[in-house]
């Protein structure tokens, strides 16, 4: 095929689209469903609905071809593990006895059983279930959800592309069950797994399925040669067979790198790959290999992970080059949808032209179905579209939003003096021990607690008009009231004011800072039932007023006991956000923790002891391939310092982190210099604790020993046994007892219970020493 005719042919498709419904109506149908108030024919027919309604919108907006597969409950790499048969044993009563009730159990656990462990996927704040593989593992095809998902979008008469997690990247995310030593490595089950997807492709061509996509994310990181090994054999063998649909292969979340060439020799019809931002380095790698003469290339060009319109006239031109190196080039987003909030029109409270530089899911498919009418029919099709986002662009790069010149001349000003404490460590260990005179293994809680249905209610009423703003701070008084007197009656040594007034952790400082701006609909999944709302960060950064100090304060004015500080990092706060791209991260996460520093100067000189700054998200932004990591670590860690480094040595500053893995940067999380860090650990065991005692970690810990994303009440005797497994890598002195991450979404009734048990834990074993 020409340039020319390869053009002709472009079609428009994207990989994936968020799930939950304009109204997050998948949501509230699985809760309800949890909590009995729908039966399980109601919520699989609210799903129904979802996806045929998404699929219609699709091809009503243009696309040639939607994706099927990408639906799912609560996570797809767990769809995934039920397509494979690869169910834990404790679980798989529960599956066969209830496939959906099952299905939950494993995302959520029991009382009787855990739930599977839970981690970052890649470098988003998506969360995915990580599947447990042993030797013993036997796979069996499960396909009934991808062939009835694609007879449905193919009942209404659209083309559709069922979308599956690719073999090696399931295997390259699974870690080894229960009971299995620490180094298996699952990926040798490989050959046991690739009939299980053989049987899987053929079913869903005999179902109709012209393509199949197969993501494989997991090449864009550092892959040895034994993994690309790997890779070639697992094409080598679906590619051969003769009963099986077309194969698309996507990457995405960055540049392929030694997997490309692997890939474009591999017999399989065609690519997906990502050309955005440090991804567009795919573009001179394909070329390179000499492209994919006769094959099908889906070219990413749309960022899927950010809210900022497109360059169009850029994007065009790329495409334009790719023409000469596939057989045919079709028009993609970089990655699924997902990533990004449904439609910028729901967004009432931004200035009309600032949400002109803003595209949400919606507004992405139409650049996507723009750019492809482009690439098909030339750019004279396009040309009002053209000179529509030219304006835009040249509005956001003209606009005072995005410069302001007192910020700028602040940050240039920062010395190194800035970015440390003025004490090493031990004298500060000795000043806090002196100041705070805490017993050992002293109990905390992260920082949340539940947000009762009345706060949700008078916040929704303060929205509304209904209370005045004194109504609502009374309400928020009386949750603080209720957390600090539980607490106390509990036994916890470090209180925490509970939050009541915070939206999200990100969100809220967000509102009270300017530079950001925060979407009233702008919904993303984290994991499971929980949707976040990304706030933007659209320009420069710094903080009018205090923004937590009188919460706090109150909080310490009810009790005698330390009452910590609570603020969300510089990291997370550009992790969690969507970050503008328009500078360097480094230069964004310095304008933050300035910000911030404010705040924790001001939290100090109330008389506040204890101040946590967290950053969950440290980990989960780090670079995919190991050569971008120091300078992404540098700045970093910088930024934390920043925030930090002006306390007195009394003032012990904390740090938060959870649902990552966390071996690969223990240097970093030393490089940090917080007198006391919490992290995630009851799912994986502790292991987190282990790692930081390879390292040498000099300072204190507090691994979790309570798994807040389950309902679960951990008992007093399992909590202990953590406890003791923590005590084998970090010695009492420095040993923190606390749960894994903040309680906001879980029920008063079950926090306490665990916090209770959490305590008794913690007696009970301190006596044992």
């Amino acid at each position: 095929m020409t340039a020319k005719s390869a053009a002709a042919a472009a079609r428009a498709t994207v990989y994936g689209y968020p799930r939950q419904g304009p109204a997050r109506e998948l949501k509230k149908a699985i809760e309800s469903y949890w909590q009995g108030r729908v039966t399980a024919g109601a919520l699989r027919a609210t799903a129904a609905e979802l996806r045929r309604s998404t699929w219609r919108q699709l091809a009503e907006a243009g696309l040639h071809e939607v994706p099927t597969g990408d639906f799912s409950y609560y996570d797809h790499v767990l769809d995934t593990t039920v397509m494979v048969g690869a169910v834990p044993e404790r679980h798989r009563a529960a599956v066969e006895a209830d496939a959906l009730d099952g299905y939950f159990a494993m995302a959520r656990g029991t009382q009787d059983s855990a739930p599977l462990e839970m981690t970052k996927w890649f470098d988003t704040n998506y969360h995915y279930l990580v599947p447990e593989l042993g030797p013993d593992t036997v796979f069996a095809a499960n396909s009934a959800k991808q062939v009835d998902e694609l007879r449905d979008a193919l009942a209404l008469g659209l083309a559709a592309r069922p979308v599956l997690v690719g073999p090696v990247t399931y295997l390259l995310l699974a870690k080894p069950a229960p009971g299995v030593p620490a180094g298996f490595d699952p990926l040798i089950l490989l050959d046991r797994l690739l009939p299980v997807y053989a049987e899987v492709l053929a079913d869903l061509r005999a179902a109709g399925a012209e393509w199949v996509q197969l993501d494989e994310p997991a090449l864009v990181q550092d892959r040895t040669p034994g993994e690309l090994a790997a890779v070639a054999r697992a094409y080598r063998d679906l590619g051969a067979r003769t009963d099986r649909p077309k194969l698309l292969v996507a990457s995405y979340f960055g540049r392929l790198g030694e997997a490309l060439p692997v890939l474009a020799k591999a017999p399989v019809e065609g690519l997906a790959l990502d050309f955005t931002g440090a991804a567009a380095a795919n573009l001179d790698a394909l070329a390179a290999v000499g492209g994919l003469p006769g094959k099908r290339l889906v070219a990413g060009v749309v960022d899927g992970r950010n809210v900022w319109v497109n360059d169009l006239p850029a994007s065009l031109t790329t495409l334009g080059t790719l023409l000469g190196l596939a057989g045919r080039v079709d028009v993609a987003a970089s990655c699924s949808l997902l990533h990004v909030p449904l439609d910028t029109a729901a967004e009432r409270d931004i200035a009309p032209q600032v949400l002109r530089w803003l595209a949400f899911a919606k507004q992405k498919t139409a650049e996507i179905v723009t750019l492809a009418k482009g690439l098909a029919q030339g750019p004279d099709t396009i040309a009002a579209e053209l000179a529509a986002n030219r304006a835009d662009l040249a509005s956001r790069a003209g606009s005072p939003i995005t410069c302001d010149p007192a910020v700028r001349a602040r940050c240039a000003a920062v010395t190194p003096a800035d970015v440390r404490r003025a004490q090493p460590y031990p004298d500060r260990a000795a000043a806090q021990r002196a100041h705070l005179r805490l017993p050992l293994l002293p109990t905390t809680t992260i920082g949340s607690f539940p947000q009762t249905g009345e706060l949700r209610t008078a916040r929704a009423d303060l929205r509304a008009g209904r209370i005045d703003t004194a109504g609502y701070e009374e309400r928020v008084r009386s949750e603080i009231r209720e957390v600090v007197a539980f607490q106390e009656k509990a036994g916890l040594d470090v209180l925490v004011h509970g939050e009541p007034e915070r939206n999200d952790m990100v969100q809220y400082f967000a509102e009270q800072l300017t530079g950001y701006l925060a979407t009233r609909h702008g919904w993303v999944q984290s994991y499971g039932t929980r949707y976040v709302r990304p706030p933007v960060l659209a320009g420069d950064i710094s903080r009018p007023e205090p923004m937590t100090v009188r919460w706090t304060s109150y909080a310490l004015s009810l009790t005698d006991l330390p009452v910590k500080g609570m603020l969300t990092g510089p990291v997370t706060m550009l992790a969690w956000s969507f970050v503008r791209d328009d500078q360097p991260l480094g230069d964004t996460a310095r304008q933050v923790a300035l910000a911030l520093r404010d705040e924790v100067d001001d939290l100090e000189r109330a008389g506040t002891s204890v101040i946590q700054v967290d950053e969950p998200a440290l980990r989960e932004t780090l670079p995919l391939r190991a050569a971008d990591r120091d300078g992404y670590l540098a700045w970093a860690t910088e930024a934390f310092r920043l925030t930090t480094g002006g306390v007195r040595p009394e003032t012990q500053i904390h740090t938060h982190m959870c649902y990552a893995e966390f071996g690969d940067i223990v240097r970093a999380i030393d490089d940090l210099d917080a007198d006391v860090i919490s992290l995630e650990a009851a799912r994986s065991h502790m292991q987190v604790a282990r790692e930081l005692a390879a390292h040498g970690y000099p300072r204190e810990a507090g691994p979790g020993v309570y798994d807040i994303h389950s309902p679960r009440v951990p008992s007093p005797a399992e909590a202990a046994d953590l406890v003791r497994t923590g005590l084998r890598a970090i010695p009492a002195e420095r040993l923190w007892v606390n749960p894994d991450c903040g309680l906001k979404t879980r029920g008063w009734p079950e926090v306490r219970a665990s916090l209770e048990n959490l305590v008794a834990a913690a007696r009970s074993v301190r006596a044992e020493l």
